[in-house]
């Protein structure tokens, strides 16, 4: 299937690694020309060289800390030096903020700006030109809402997705569309190093909770978010998509 992203503009924050790597890598293979975003350069410029040496047009790295205020006009401005526009923007970065008892007021302040400002304000940076060309894409990588521990990570998941749908109605209009997706358990830093370290942990979370009866692969999301950065996904707006393997119990 042609997904008809060729020549598209595309921001991956969080790509040095996992799932923004695999995203951006995939992008790439479907023809997006790229601005890859995080704090680590050397990881960034060996994405850079992996997607040359595959003959596809080099990605713009650009390195930021997307907790910095003025990071959503540093990555803005980046991109549209070098390709003049934005189509589609991939907000991957985040992370797990588990707490040791009800967390101070700094912890929830950075689990929030990580968690939920920053890419609200990096989707608001760039928007008005998606609606302006009336094209344009927005994939936010969140994560479960289901509250079973103290963790400053999980309610930034419940506001990204209140604030999706609402802009999702918004710019509608104009050709573009606001999606979620929450990962369940899949392969990356966060789940290999923190959370589930070792074969024997993975294999009983994975015989517990995983009626797929393993950990996801980087590239069981990145199918996703690539077709819904497709032309192709123009009437699914709005939506909260849970990539889990069937792990989640409830329906919806």
């Amino acid at each position: 299937m042609d997904l008809q992203l060729g020549g598209k503009v595309a921001i991956v924050t969080g790509a040095s690694v996992g799932l923004g790597r695999a995203i951006a890598r995939m992008l790439a293979r479907e023809g997006c020309q790229l601005a890859v975003v995080a704090r680590r350069q050397a990881l960034l410029e060996s994405l850079a060289d992996e997607v040359q040496a595959l003959g596809l047009p080099r990605p713009l790295p650009v390195v930021c800390d997307i907790t910095r205020r003025d990071a959503p006009q540093v990555i803005k401005q980046a991109v549209l030096d070098r390709f003049g526009r934005v189509d589609i923007l991939v907000n991957n970065a985040g992370g797990s903020r588990p707490f040791d008892g009800l967390g101070t007021l700094q912890q929830w302040e950075d689990a929030m700006t990580l968690n939920f400002h920053a890419g609200r304000e990096l989707a608001h940076a760039v928007v008005d030109g998606m609606c302006e060309r009336r094209f344009g894409r927005i994939v936010n990588l969140t994560g479960g809402d289901e509250a079973v521990s103290i963790n400053g990570g999980v309610p930034p998941n419940g506001a990204v997705h209140i604030w999706a749908k609402a802009l999702s109605r918004l710019v509608g209009p104009d050709g573009v569309t606001v999606n979620c997706i929450p990962p369940g358990r899949i392969h990356s830093e966060q789940i290999d190093h923190r959370l589930l370290p070792t074969p024997g942990a993975q294999a009983a979370w994975v015989a517990a909770n995983c009626p797929a009866g393993y950990i996801g692969e980087p590239d069981d999301l990145a199918v996703l978010v690539t077709f819904l950065c497709s032309p192709l996904a123009r009437y699914i707006t709005g939506q909260v998509i849970h990539v889990d393997g069937g792990a989640r119990r409830f329906p919806h």
